[in-house]
């Protein structure tokens, strides 16, 4: 009987699934089992220091986005959706939320009387600093199980990886292989 202490949880994967499955290549879970799993690991990380502040994953993100934007702080609800890659739907509820919680505003735009702004206040400006700081300060703690060489390396073959997936995604559809399967 395999035992967890032999090897980690995705080795222990792989080996099940060869044994089932001999007839497929499971290689590929080495990386993305692994990615997945340490995606988990960093998002339960993160969103720890988030809820101190008594924000969400999604909210810390739309007071992120306001920050980024500079003085005076403030975004059109559908920049806001298309710089933190959620539905608009998804967007007003955040924006309710933190409405309610005094961190932002909403306004009429100036230049078209249906458009909104959202703008954050000085209270959200005040506590988004303080939790980007310990955002940040976590982000350094969880990369310091890296050496400065393996973080260097690890960062550049991720962007390279997204940069090729997302050109294949740009150029036509993909066949799940990551090749693209274009028709014409």
């Amino acid at each position: 009987m395999e035992h967890q202490d032999d090897a980690d949880h995705v080795a222990l994967i792989q080996a099940r699934w060869r044994r089932e499955r001999p007839d497929l290549d499971v290689s590929p879970l080495a990386v993305i089992g692994r990615l997945h799993r340490l995606a988990a690991r960093l998002t339960a990380e993160l969103t720890l220091v988030f809820e101190r502040y008594g924000l969400s994953e999604g909210e810390f993100d739309v007071l992120a986005a306001l920050r980024r934007a500079g003085a005076p702080y403030e975004r059109a609800p559908g920049e806001l959706a298309a710089h933190t890659m959620v539905t608009t739907g998804a967007m007003t509820k955040r924006v309710d939320r933190l409405e309610r919680a005094g961190l932002v505003t909403r306004r009429p735009a100036e230049d078209d009387r249906r458009g909104r702004v959202v703008a954050l206040t000085d209270a959200g400006l005040r506590l988004f600093d303080e939790a980007f700081t310990a955002h940040i300060r976590n982000e350094h703690r969880l990369l310091a199980h890296l050496d400065p060489d393996e973080a260097a390396a690890l960062q550049a073959l991720l962007t390279a990886w997204q940069q090729r997936l997302e050109g294949a995604e740009a150029a036509g559809r993909t066949d799940g292989t990551g090749r693209t399967d274009r028709t014409d």
